[in-house]
């Protein structure tokens, strides 16, 4: 039996449901508006895409979007519905960029819904014949970085653009002396005039390579890479020529075929970064979830990628944040083609305060725990921030409350009074 891809919806619509879902089902496979010539039985039953679930969710009041239809007669109810389709594989091939256009293409402008967001994918481990994965994930980022047993913490350089190589480097020695595990550059920061990137991964890993060498502690840090894929494969080289242990990647950006030109090409973990996320996501009418979303990124070959965070300083809620990093750390696929977990990166706005209910809703410590003022902005300064993030993350563990460690954790105790909007 031929493999096949699946993917879920919700939709809403004010044409009987059935009707609605063979109009998705017929657009994005064989069919269009019209039967045409060619379009037999034999084809349509080997690669037409199915409806393989609908289920009713309710009335819907208003339309959620502008622009849709109403059926020329009969009932004109508008309704929301979850739907399931599928395709045969060999309708795109092994094709990420192909699939997209397979399980989004036309759909979101089609006039017959007020509503039509794409939920979830599953894929068939064919794919893990094309596509890579991550090279390094949890595990392997662990080792990296050498922390185990507890969130590698981070941060990321601020401000966002502005300063040169040798100042960045100056920020960065700071933080590493302060005790931090991970640092990224700004997905604002590449390769300006006022910054090259050649010349601030220099300056940068020298002072990561002085700290390491005192140390043995050697910080990971993710250099913006993002850019035109020959550009994007020569920075690599001068991160690893340098000693570096990740790189930086936007993923909206950049596009699935080059993520996969650079994953095939890297000797480094590839830190994904979701910048632009919000126009697919936002809308709860339109776009994807960011559950189906990373999955893409993963076959691509990702190894960790932002979640946000817990009472974020952005418009995603806390239930959404936490299943997308829930997802992050799930099998794409069943025994025995388990793997591509990736490493969820919690950020935004993110302080002592978020630790202990970050770790009761994921239920894990596999997570990269990024804050930017919520270390530099600590009234002790940088290292007692990361001081606090590591006390708040031991207290969350071991399920003491925030308040009680803080008795014997000064550090913790000025972070929740510093942060406690």
């Amino acid at each position: 039996m031929e493999p096949r891809i699946y993917a879920t919806y919700w939709i809403e619509t004010a044409f009987p449901l059935a009707q609605a879902a063979a109009t998705m089902a017929g657009e994005q496979s064989t069919g269009t508006f019209v039967r045409v010539p060619g379009e037999t039985d034999e084809l349509r039953e080997a690669h037409a895409a199915r409806v393989e679930e609908l289920t009713e969710l309710g009335e819907v009041a208003v339309p959620s979007l502008p622009g849709s239809g109403l059926p020329k007669s009969g009932d004109a109810t508008r309704r929301a519905a979850r739907v399931v389709l599928s395709w045969p594989v060999s309708n795109m091939g092994l094709s990420l960029p192909n699939l997209l256009a397979t399980v989004n293409g036309n759909l979101s402008e089609l006039k017959a819904f007020s509503g039509l967001r794409l939920l979830d994918l599953k894929l068939p481990p064919e794919f893990l014949t094309r596509y890579q994965g991550p090279q390094f994930g949890v595990e392997g980022t662990r080792k990296l970085a050498d922390v185990y047993g507890r969130p590698i913490i981070g941060t990321i350089i601020k401000p966002s653009v502005g300063l040169g190589p040798e100042a960045t480097a100056e920020q960065v020695r700071g933080l590493v002396e302060a005790g931090i595990d991970f640092i990224k550059d700004d997905e604002l920061q590449a390769d300006g005039p006022h910054c090259p990137f050649n010349e601030r991964v220099s300056a940068v890993m020298r002072v990561i390579n002085e700290h390491a060498q005192r140390t043995g502690k050697k910080v990971m840090y993710a250099a913006n890479l993002t850019g035109e894929i020959d550009e994007m494969l020569a920075r690599h080289d001068h991160v690893l020529a340098e000693g570096g242990t990740c790189v930086m990647a936007s993923m909206n950006s950049i596009g699935l075929p080059a993520m996969k030109v650079l994953r095939a090409h890297s000797q480094l973990p590839i830190h994904g970064h979701r910048n632009g996320w919000g126009m697919l996501g936002r809308s709860p009418a339109i776009g994807m979830s960011y559950i189906a979303f990373q999955k893409l990124w993963r076959l691509a070959g990702i190894d960790h990628t932002h979640v946000n965070g817990i009472d974020n300083k952005f418009c995603e809620t806390n239930e959404s944040v936490i299943a997308s990093a829930r997802e992050c750390l799930t099998p794409m696929f069943d025994a025995p083609n388990k793997g591509c977990e990736i490493m969820p990166v919690f950020s935004s706005g993110q302080s002592a305060r978020q630790a202990a209910p970050t770790y009761a809703a994921l239920g894990s410590v596999d997570c990269m725990f990024a804050a930017g003022g919520g270390i530099m902005a600590h009234p002790g300064g940088p290292a007692a921030g990361v001081r606090a993030l590591r006390q708040a993350w031991d207290a969350a563990v071991a399920g003491v409350p925030a308040e009680q460690a803080a008795k014997d954790a000064p550090e913790l105790a000025a972070a929740l009074g510093a942060f406690g909007g």
